[in-house]
């Protein structure tokens, strides 16, 4: 089966306020860069393999990527409203086998960087919960029992929501195995379920237990959507196509926004309108694609989508995730769904009684009170994006990811190395994908690369086995320097053919 392939200058950057953190004068430190390490001159040899690194044949070099970072700062101070806050953020140091004292850090489409400020905010919970106890749900400074709410407006905005379209809470899987017990209906021959071939693992095998669930079998139900042949990412054109074709069949179609193995950015709106012209509902999982790409999920007329809060939106490991449900769906009082107490109207709530008062938001679909300590984080983490405003943060992602995109491909041009991801800038997010092809000096896979990188050099990829390397430059910390150490660790790292 076929699917397809999708086919400016950075703004601001924020004054260094951390303590400890270098300030903009330097060009060494800028940006909360803490870098002060001496550095060896750009046409120096490090590490194993590899010709020399970057800057030393009229290619951007380190200076010319601090200089960057020093002139988006300079524009930062000028309009007054900062976009890298990476000072605002903990970053790990390096191997002491690096010369740089901290990571250029690629992972936070894996894990995202701790912000400082999430210590207080659990701090502040815990004080409370020290001092009121079970007083807490009224009495804390943000007091529990509505602390879910007090995130909806926040994560509406991240998404292009309603705020009684939004609802914080669980994780992503369960959340969307709620929406599947809602929005998956099988009846006669429309039973499929599709998604791609590259979906992420859960969702795979959340699609699978559904199938089996309604009695199904999983292996006729799930259609996995490939790329064409030769391609690695699907092509909306095929997507489109296959819905066109044989949507009558399908009940569901469930896909990932940004694909988390080649970074691709579906086009939402249009396979959601194919799919509903066919029939199907349409959910979304954003795991990879929130906080990363503006999105618009009411006026895209997307029936549901759940996503996770520890990659872009920092939150922590195993952050509690978001659920969007249509309004369309949340004033529909006949779909069934699962409940718990906290699907009951507040009002009610502690009367215990038998039967629940559904409300017409999407809190209907929670089950249980939101875990706080939980959730701090999450709040924190929210403020920040609107605070910062996606618009300006896609507009230095662009930035950055162009600039990474534009050394890499000079890295790989003779070198065993492949980026995968979609080169159109709107067809992707903060993510480039490398595939290592073969013939890497003392990595017999991706993964021993990623080893290198990081020990040597101290850049933090995140690797996908058995061949990729995923590198995001998240905006809301990331630098132009941090891209030039990427791409000069692999061109040492590399040699050519």
């Amino acid at each position: 089966m076929t699917s397809e392939r999708a086919g400016g200058p950075a703004t601001e950057m924020s004054d260094v306020t951390a303590a400890g953190a270098g300030g903009l004068g330097d060009l060494h430190d800028t940006g909360g860069d803490v870098d002060r390490a001496p550095r060896r001159d750009l046409g120096g040899n490090e590490g194993s393999g590899g010709r020399g690194g970057l800057g030393e044949t009229g290619l951007p070099g380190e200076r010319e990527a601090l200089a960057a970072d020093a002139e988006s700062a300079r524009q930062a101070r000028a309009a007054g409203r900062p976009v890298c806050r990476r000072a605002e953020f903990l970053v790990p140091p390096a191997p002491a086998t690096s010369r740089h004292p901290e990571l250029a850090y690629f992972a936070g489409n894996s894990l995202g960087l701790q912000p400082r400020a999430a210590r207080a905010a659990i701090s502040a919970e815990l004080d409370d919960w020290a001092m009121h106890a079970v007083e807490g749900h009224h009495r804390a400074a943000h007091p529990w029992l509505p602390y879910h709410a007090e995130l909806r407006e926040d994560a509406a905005a991240l998404v292009g929501a309603f705020p009684d379209e939004t609802v914080v809470m669980n994780s992503l899987t369960v959340n969307l195995h709620l929406m599947m017990a809602t929005f998956y209906r099988p009846a006669g021959e429309r039973t499929r379920i599709v998604i791609e071939d590259h979906a992420f693992s859960s969702d795979s095998y959340a699609v699978r237990s559904q199938a089996v669930h309604h009695g199904l079998d999983p292996d006729e139900t799930v259609v996995r959507l490939r790329p064409r042949e030769g391609e690695d990412c699907l092509r909306t054109a095929d997507i489109v196509d296959y819905l066109a074709r044989e949507g009558h069949r399908v009940a569901l179609v469930l896909l990932g926004g940004v694909n988390y193995l080649t970074g691709e950015f579906l086009d939402i709106p249009a396979v959601t309108a194919a799919g509903h012209a066919a029939g199907c509902r349409v959910g979304w999982d954003l795991a990879h694609a929130a906080g990363n790409v503006p999105l618009a999920l009411h006026d895209w007329d997307v029936d549901f989508a759940a996503w996770c809060s520890y990659k872009y939106l920092n939150s922590g490991p195993g952050a509690v995730a978001g659920c969007f449900v249509h309004r369309r769906h949340v004033t529909d009082p006949t779909l069934p769904r699962l409940a718990g107490w906290w699907s009951t109207e507040e009002a009610t709530r502690f009367e215990m009684r038998p039967e629940l008062v559904q409300v017409p938001t999407a809190d209907a679909w929670q089950i249980s009170n939101p875990p706080i300590l939980a959730m701090a984080p999450v709040r924190v983490s929210l403020r920040m994006f609107a605070e910062t405003g996606m618009a300006a943060l896609r507009e230095r992602s662009l930035a950055l990811t162009g600039y990474l995109e534009g050394l890499l491909a000079e890295v790989v041009r003779d070198r065993p190395l492949q980026i995968v991801t979609p080169a159109d800038p709107a067809r992707r997010g903060a993510q480039l994908s490398l595939r290592v092809t073969g013939g890497v000096p003392g990595a017999d896979d991706a993964a021993n690369l990623a080893a290198r990188l990081h020990e040597v050099h101290g850049v933090l990829a995140d690797v996908r086995r058995p061949d990729v390397i995923r590198l995001a430059p998240v905006p809301l910390y990331s630098t132009f320097h941090d891209c030039w150490r990427a791409a000069d660790a692999l061109a040492r790292e590399v040699s050519p053919r």
